[in-house]
């Protein structure tokens, strides 16, 4: 029997008159849809146009919340007392799964987005108020987080479900964190090397970090950023290309299930 693995990308980040990534084309061929909250991207039709198209492909869905930080499409850090950054947690997560059960679609996962996910993946209180917020909406969301991250241990202490994701355009520091934009080699072009990238660590059972150790974690999720140049040929090869080596994709509910 096939193992199992999802491919997620990061969608319905478009706003108003302003068009970002091929949402369409991607829901193509990933298993699940990471879907803008309206802090760093996407608005109320967009997000309902999002969530209908993934109910039509079958594609399971997950709200990705950020930081308030339009301008800088989440990606700028920010410091939120706790209680305030809760309750935007909790109000993204509650619009996405009400607009999914308008469109008779279901919310499986939450993946925090940009510069809250990557702040949370190495401080261990604020990732608690994050998987604390998920499970205050829904204790039975998963939690999508990056492996090797304090992010993915608040999910466990939290009670919660955990895909342990990796990605397949961003290289690996020796801490498990991703090697950051501002660094040469942080990015990972092209989609042959984005496979070749995710086969080595699927084949070796752990992050492979650019310095090659292998940081041994069980990989559930595959992410494809939507917003580059190179995210539907990048999905479409590291489709195939895990057809080919064995593997079967699924919706992550459907790959965490046993």
């Amino acid at each position: 029997m096939s193992q199992k693995i999802n491919l997620n990308a990061d969608l319905g980040e478009s706003f108003g008159a302003w068009s970002m990534g091929s949402d369409s084309a991607l829901l193509d061929v990933v298993g699940s849809a990471n879907v803008a909250c309206g802090f760093h991207g996407g608005d109320p039709l967009v997000m309902r146009q999002t969530v209908r198209a993934a109910r039509e492909r079958g594609v399971s869905i997950g709200a990705h919340p950020s930081f308030p930080d339009l301008q800088g499409f989440g990606r700028r850090r920010m410091d939120i007392p706790a209680d305030e950054l809760a309750a935007m947690l909790i109000y993204q997560i509650g619009a996405l799964q009400t607009m999914a059960a308008v469109e008779g679609h279901a919310l499986s996962h939450v993946k925090p987005h940009g510069a809250l996910n990557n702040m949370a993946c190495a401080d261990a209180r604020l990732a608690d108020v994050v998987a604390a917020a998920v499970a205050a909406v829904d204790r039975d969301l998963i939690l999508l987080a990056p492996a090797h991250s304090q992010l993915a241990l608040a999910g466990i202490r939290a009670g919660l479900a955990v895909g342990l994701e990796v990605f397949a355009d961003r290289a690996y520091q020796d801490d498990g964190q991703l090697v950051p934009r501002s660094q040469p080699g942080a990015m990972i072009h092209g989609a042959e090397a984005s496979l070749q990238h995710v086969l080595r660590m699927l084949d070796a059972g752990g992050l492979v970090t650019r310095t090659g150790n292998v940081l041994k974690t069980d990989i559930h999720s595959i992410c494809v950023h939507g917003d580059g140049p190179d995210a539907v040929a990048s999905a479409c090869a590291l489709a195939a290309g895990l057809e080919m080596a064995g593997y079967s994709l699924s919706t992550l509910p459907q790959t965490l299930r046993p």
